[in-house]
């Protein structure tokens, strides 16, 4: 499969090559086809275990994907606290659905509905079968309204590209002018959510471990947009220790 995206497709070559080039512009050419040559390798493992997910057991997913310290979330729930755990389109982000399985209390997965509605539905269903409420974007503050009386557990991916008219706040990223969503700052500072960071870590090809890192335990003491760019630049320096295992063939620069 990596022959052929590579190779013969050339799948959104120029999509990864303009984005390295402009990530990295300090990196030889040689460097940065590397680079390429890597992430295609590892979008080829992805699209078979994402494939794969439709029939993989609880047991075997939960081998494939652990979780190194999930007591950090019932520390914060116990005392009532909302937790934003938010990641990036870094490792295997589907499979990072197991973190449904390390404990009992609500979780909410926000998701930001994909043009093709079949395979809309499909990831959908893949997702939802780790014991995990699947949560449109838009719909986000009405079922945390919804659920005001219980603790929740929101996941989110902190590295989607807003819509034009949705783009109220840039930073830099990844050395470039970058557009980003405000959705985890303002549920983090209306919920006094605790905002944590899933970090993803690719063990050994098809297995993963996930830590939770704390980010921001009072939401409500910081400024304006600081939420935003701290779990930002958190994910951006994990993806410049290794860049192999980010999106590269996201469009994530339209504008």
């Amino acid at each position: 499969m990596f022959f052929v995206l590579f190779y013969v497709f050339k799948y959104r070559k120029k999509v990864v090559d303009d984005n390295l080039l402009n990530s990295f512009p300090q990196k030889s050419n040689e460097e940065r086809n590397g680079i390429a040559k890597q992430y295609f390798a590892y979008l080829a493992d992805l699209i078979v275990e994402t494939i794969k997910m439709i029939s993989i057991t609880d047991v075997e997913a939960k081998n494939r994907f652990r979780i190194l310290n999930p007591e950090l979330l019932d520390f914060y729930v116990n005392q009532g606290r909302n937790i934003a755990v938010v990641a990036g389109h870094y490792g295997n982000w589907e499979m990072a659905n197991v973190v449904g399985f390390c404990t009992n209390k609500k979780k909410l997965v926000i998701y930001k509905p994909l043009t093709n509605k079949i395979f809309d539905q499909f990831l959908n269903s893949v997702r939802s079968k780790f014991s995990v409420l699947m949560v449109p974007m838009k719909m986000v503050m009405r079922k945390m309204v919804e659920l005001r009386n219980e603790p929740t557990i929101s996941f989110f991916l902190c590295d989607q590209t807003p819509v034009s008219h949705e783009a109220n706040y840039f930073t830099t990223f990844l050395n470039q002018k970058t557009a980003v969503f405000l959705g985890v700052e303002k549920i983090a500072k209306t919920t006094n959510s605790v905002v944590v960071f899933c970090k993803v870590n690719c063990i050994k090809r098809g297995y993963y471990t996930c830590e939770f890192i704390p980010l921001i335990d009072e939401p409500s003491k910081t400024k304006e947009f600081e939420i935003t760019e701290i779990h930002v630049k958190f994910l951006e320096n994990i993806i410049n220790q290794e860049p192999k295992y980010w999106l590269w063939s996201h469009k994530r620069w339209k504008f």
